[in-house]
């Protein structure tokens, strides 16, 4: 380039034949077509099959095609939204109602006169947008559903309405002649009773205001990552923001699985902005979530909180598995690098999340698995962490993990930069983010690992007699399983603040479906037959009661836990407490031996004694619902459990 006085480049020019100068620039040739519907129609590849078409015979002898596929798949539908007063199910067709849908695809309708009582509903196509991808699933969120927003690391910001959090209460399964001896019913019960009729009449309800919108969502995905043991759940919905929760929390079918699904073996209808009807039988709130094993159906109306489809699919796997001979629980799960897996049972302010996250071990599930013949299974396609308070520092996983795809729910942000203040609870302190376990960058895929090694018990105890760390054996496992201890830390008004015990048998008492013992013996049995270590861990006060004492050192904990997983825990010296009659170790590396007993760490022997009785006489009366209930031949498990509790 040639360079002016005033220190610029001269633009280089040249002459064609025709003597016209022209400047250099990147023009490209011009697009073809011809108005901006022209042009935007090729913006948008079509979509053709993503796997190869079998020549699949249909009953006919005649090869399946891809348009038949589809019409197969929409009747499919149609027929999970069937009216249970009606021959047939809505006329269904593929797409978005705002683009025009080829009619090739529509589901194929019998012929039949109009009758008398045919409803407008019957008139229309139900739009249907299945299996939509993450982009596609925020367009429509943005687009339609007020309360979303991307923020500033590309996660879909949501709002769940009027309801934050899960409504046990409103929770209802349908008592026939076989759940009525199979389920676990009466005190201490999650499960409360209702009829099919009244079933019936809230699927109606829900299926109804369904088939009346313009569109619906459905996801069409697996439960179990087990290939021999999964379970096929089709999830229809009003809300993108419930069908992208759903793909990031199930596991997600390749295409050619989604090809050939079939008939689902369990379907959700999650009418969560319409209420129930206050005067049908057995409503207590205008919420209501039911579910007929029987029909293998869910139920959802008046409440738009994500979480109840994840766990009403979590007590549907509690039914299930259990016939299969297969345990189902709710834990984390983790393996190290020689394949030795470690499960982590906990209730909320343990450090479940926090102690089965390890950069140094894979991640197989952070809340939901199986324990069958072949070893673990996840049943989850993706996780469900907490927000509040997060931070890069303390759980940078969580944190890197909240990116484009992931669903966070009811938090709140900066309106100009997008940026989410993880520490505000002005909508409600239970803010979560559900992403794809792939998110997770240690995480075990497919998230199948051999029998485990260890079942770490976690309890955080704030009355602080429970030692940091003791060896159970399978009796205690059992009774500790069952009773699901720890301790949260009530505030008062005044300021005093006192320990609260709680207990949650098989620390997810709100999703079990059989009585307790019986997971509980599965998991006896399972930990014999493979030899599996149990241990209660405590990660909460030592020296004294909150208030008086201390928590553990985090540092501590995490060295009782790397012990457990080499298996120096096993090889250490142990001595037996009183009372609870707990295996501690003498000494162990890195933790002060002081802290191993909690006898040594109370100044007040006295106290120390009265607590530990107390915490023991908590521990009696929670189990007095169980002491009743016979297993094992002669009733000998039973009484074997009973001895493992407190002894004075």
């Amino acid at each position: 380039m040639a360079s002016h006085g005033n220190g610029l480049a001269k633009i280089e020019t040249q002459k064609m034949k025709e003597d016209k100068i022209i400047c250099h620039d990147d023009s490209a040739v011009p697009v073809t077509a011809q108005t901006e519907d022209e042009l935007h129609s090729l913006q948008k590849k079509k979509s053709g099959p993503n796997t190869p078409i079998k020549d699949i015979q249909s009953a006919f002898g005649i090869p399946t095609t891809e348009v038949e596929r589809q019409k197969q798949q929409l009747q499919s539908i149609s027929a999970s939204l069937a009216s249970l007063t009606r021959e047939t199910g809505p006329k269904v067709v593929k797409g978005d109602p705002r683009v025009e849908t080829p009619k090739l695809v529509q589901a194929s309708q019998p012929k039949h006169t109009a009758a008398p009582n045919i409803t407008d509903s019957a008139l229309k196509f139900t739009h249907i947008l299945y299996n939509l991808s993450p982009a596609e699933l925020y367009e429509q969120a943005i687009q339609n559903e007020k309360g979303s927003f991307i923020t500033s690391s590309g996660a879909l910001a949501t709002l769940s309405g009027a309801k934050t959090g899960r409504s046990p209460r409103d929770k209802r399964v349908v008592k026939d002649e076989t759940t009525a001896n199979e389920l676990w019913w009466g005190k201490g019960s999650p499960n409360i009773e209702m009829d099919e009729q009244t079933f019936l009449i809230n699927r109606e309800r829900a299926v109804d205001y369904l088939c009346s919108l313009e569109k619906v969502f459905v996801n069409d995905q697996f439960l179990n990552w087990d290939p021999n043991n999964r379970i096929k759940v089709r999830i229809v919905s009003a809300r993108a923001y419930h069908s992208l929760f759903m793909h990031n929390m199930c596991i997600r079918p390749t295409p050619e699985e989604l090809e050939n699904f079939g008939t689902p073996d369990f379907t959700i209808y999650n009418a969560g902005k319409f209420p129930c009807n206050r005067y049908t039988h057995y409503m207590t709130s205008s919420t209501s979530i039911d579910i007929n094993l029987a029909r293998r159906e869910m139920v959802i109306l008046g409440t738009q909180y994500a979480g109840e489809m994840k766990k009403g699919l979590f007590s549907l796997m509690h039914y299930l598995m259990p016939k299969r001979q297969i345990l189902s629980l709710h834990s984390g799960c983790n393996m190290g690098k020689e394949g030795d897996v470690a499960l982590f049972f906990g209730l909320s302010g343990t450090g479940k999340t926090t102690l089965s996250t390890d950069h140094n071990r894979y991640l197989i599930g952070d809340d939901e698995h199986c324990w069958s013949d072949h070893g673990v299974s996840n049943i989850e396609g993706g996780c469900y962490a907490k927000c509040i308070d997060l931070s890069r520092e303390k759980e940078p996983d969580i944190w890197n993990a909240i990116k484009f795809g992931t669903v966070l729910e009811n938090v709140v942000f900066e309106e100009r930069t997008r940026q989410v203040d993880y520490a505000d609870k002005s909508v409600t302190e239970n803010t979560r983010a559900a992403y794809p376990i792939e998110y997770i960058p240690n995480a075990k895929i497919p998230c199948v690992g051999p029998h485990p090694k260890n079942v770490i018990l976690l309890a955080c105890d704030a009355f602080g007699v429970l030692p940091p760390v003791s060896k159970l054996n399978l009796a205690q496992t059992m009774y500790h399983f069952i009773s699901g201890y720890t301790a949260l830390v009530a505030g008062t008004e005044d300021g005093i603040k006192e320990p609260t015990a709680t207990f949650s048998a098989c620390f997810g008492a709100a999703f079990i479906m059989l009585h307790p013992t019986k997971y509980a013996a599965m998991l006896a049995e399972k930990m014999q037959k493979h030899g599996a270590t149990g241990w209660l861990v405590n990660t909460g006060w030592s020296g004294g009661s909150y208030g008086s004492g201390g928590r553990i050192k985090l540092a501590y904990t995490r060295k009782i836990i790397d012990a457990i997983h080499s298996g120096e825990l096993l090889e250490a010296n142990y001595t037996k407490t009183e009372v609870f009659g707990l295996e501690i170790p003498t000494e162990l590396e890195g933790v002060p031996s002081q802290i191993l007993d909690p006898a040594n760490t109370w100044p007040d022997k006295n106290a120390y004694k009265e607590t530990l009785m107390k915490l023991g006489g908590l521990f009696r009366k929670n189990f007095e619902v169980f002491a009743n209930y016979k297993i094992g031949a002669d009733n000998n498990l039973t009484e074997e459990i009973l001895a493992a509790g407190p002894n004075f």
